[in-house]
């Protein structure tokens, strides 16, 4: 999967990037299904921002995730990534599941 790493108002250090590549890999289970990804890093005042942009095969998966620490931003955003993937892939199975037995019926 590529993953484009952007920051908006400041540089985000080496260390930021590393944690959220080793967060990314967490995803790594539903890499047939996700072709490319970005996130964005900002800030609003006190508030840190990440942005997650996945494009999955058949849907833009988007979060926006704001917290006062940017690890602690990244970690939710990951968390809800993962359960609107695996809500994707169900989906994805059982539209598929329903096709088959549409067949065999008909």
């Amino acid at each position: 999967m590529n993953l484009a790493i952007t920051t908006r108002g400041y540089k985000a250090p080496e260390r930021i990037k590393t944690y959220l590549l080793d967060k990314m890999k967490r995803l790594d289970r539903f890499s047939e299904l996700i072709m490319d990804g970005s996130a964005v890093l900002s800030y609003e005042k006190q508030d840190q921002i990440v942005e997650f942009k996945i494009k999955l095969k058949h849907k833009m998966v988007v979060v926006k995730e704001r917290s006062e620490d940017v690890f602690k931003s990244i970690d939710l955003g990951i968390d809800n990534l993962e359960r609107q993937i695996a809500r994707a892939k169900e989906r994805l199975k059982e539209h598929d599941n329903q096709k088959i037995v549409e067949s065999l019926q008909g």
